[in-house]
């Protein structure tokens, strides 16, 4: 049987419990011998926790109060797939383009595109970091606007309680799939070397507009210490794109360094800042306030 108890109250013994024995959420599974994404059904109340599931708590007294109906196990299953229409809403589907470019390039620096598939649900979504407070304009006046003008869609913020970090985040099993289709593996960046593709290193304008979003999120420009210059810098620890920001900044005719330890690359010479900051440019403030005063 499923127990269907009053709303919120499902989510909040399993916290409470949780929290009881000090456990995190994989452990919490562990210990309830189930996997983490059936848990995560139960916890955000996609699915009705199951009566041999509810007897293991020991909570379970406490909240009887709180369940209003037993329904049939089928019952969880069906309910889970009608909410998870959300991860297959309509999208536009957007043209190649210098702005779809742009953002593909902020992906490939701050971004990480998710696509799991557990217990009777999936979870598929598109989140690009950034800091708190020095990223925030940038986030919230750009990056937000970007995705939602080109996929039609609309975006979150979420904020790290434990970090100063704050997300863009998009929810769509459709945006997932047409980054899949496109090239961009869904995962782990750097076990898939995702790198630029070939469509953006084939148009100069593209490849300035992912340039741009790259270097927005991965990059850096800053003083040296004790010194009257300036240095612009992109780290990253895939080495497949960093040797194509390399070649891409040569190619562009911009001066920029070997790779250093095997992360990064630098723009010292002022001559080659100005060259880059007149073709690529920045979008992010906390680049741009600097790097003007500059020029």
């Amino acid at each position: 049987m499923r127990l269907k108890f009053v709303k919120g109250k499902q989510k909040e013994l399993l916290r409470k419990e949780k929290d009881k024995l000090n456990l995190s959420w994989p452990q919490f599974a562990d210990h309830l011998r189930m996997k983490y994404g059936k848990l995560w059904s139960f916890v955000n109340e996609i699915a009705l926790i199951d009566e041999e599931t509810f007897d293991k708590l020991k909570l379970n007294k406490d909240y009887k109060r709180y369940i209003i109906a037993r329904l049939g196990d089928n019952w969880g299953r069906s309910k889970g797939g009608e909410k998870s229409k959300g991860n297959t809403k309509k999208i536009k589907i957007p043209v190649k383009d210098e702005e779809l470019a742009e953002l593909w390039g902020i992906i490939l620096g701050d971004g990480h595109i998710q696509k799991r598939k557990s217990y009777k649900i999936g979870v598929y979504s598109v989140k690009i970091a950034g800091h708190s407070s020095d990223d925030r304009e940038y986030l919230s006046n750009f990056v937000k606007p970007l995705i939602e003008k080109l996929f039609y869609v609309k975006s979150r913020f979420e904020f790290s309680k434990l970090k100063k970090c704050m997300y863009v985040i998009v929810d769509s099993r459709k945006i997932v799939d047409f980054f899949e289709e496109n090239g961009f593996k869904a995962g782990n960046k750097i076990a898939n070397q995702s790198t630029i593709p070939e469509w953006i290193k084939e148009n100069q304008k593209f490849l300035v507009a992912c340039l741009r979003g790259l270097l927005d999120t991965d990059g850096s420009f800053y003083r040296l210490t004790n010194q009257n210059s300036y240095q612009i810098c992109f780290v990253n620890h895939n080495q497949s794109l960093l040797n194509d920001v390399r070649e891409s900044l040569l190619r562009l005719g911009i001066g920029v360094s070997k790779i250093i330890h095997d992360r990064k690359i630098v723009i010292t010479k002022r001559s080659e800042i100005e060259k880059f900051y007149k073709l690529i440019g920045f979008h992010n403030s906390k680049h741009l306030n600097k790097i003007r005063k500059l020029f």
